[in-house]
């Protein structure tokens, strides 16, 4: 079997998109509370996107120590169009992360956040600017154990909302 190449808009560096290990951000050894980031990225039809690069990016929470804590992973999304991270639970005064999602035609990654909040963030100036709807989009769910879930959305009906960077 050949080996798998990367599209151009994701490449030249594909290898690390097929390590599992760099979606687990605690993988250094990071001490503090575990959570687990899960989702789907689903297309302007609501169809699984099977070939996204999702990207996660997130200040250390207070305590972590910097080496332990890369504060960046890397998913690749399955044939279910779903992703997973594993982190530590964000610091209350920067509850979110950056994400970057690249795919085919896409020709740079598309930005946006993930709230890991129960609510609001008060103060938040990105989600005070937004109407109740669009900010649902940025906000994930919470579920058992620490496991929170947030599905992105390419285009459509709850379109993610994406920043202009």
């Amino acid at each position: 079997m050949p080996p798998v190449t990367p599209s151009q808009t994701i490449g030249p560096f594909w290898h690390p998109l097929a390590d599992p290990a760099l979606a687990d951000l605690t993988r250094f050894g990071a001490a503090g509370p575990r959570i687990t980031l899960a989702g789907q990225v689903l297309d302007g039809d609501g169809a699984p996107v099977t070939d996204a690069c999702v990207e996660l990016w997130q200040a250390s929470p207070s305590g972590a120590a910097a080496p332990a804590f890369p504060g960046w992973g890397r998913c690749a999304t399955d044939s279910l169009g779903e992703y997973a991270f594993t982190t530590l639970a964000p610091d209350p005064t920067a509850p979110y992360a950056a994400i970057a999602v690249l795919a085919r035609g896409l020709v740079k990654p598309l930005w946006t956040r993930v709230y890991l909040i129960a609510g609001d963030a008060p103060g938040d100036a990105l989600l005070a600017s937004l109407s109740p709807a669009r900010r649902a989009t940025l906000i994930a769910r919470p579920g058992d154990a620490g496991a929170w879930r947030w599905d992105l959305r390419m285009q459509g009906d709850a379109e993610t909302v994406f920043l202009d960077l």
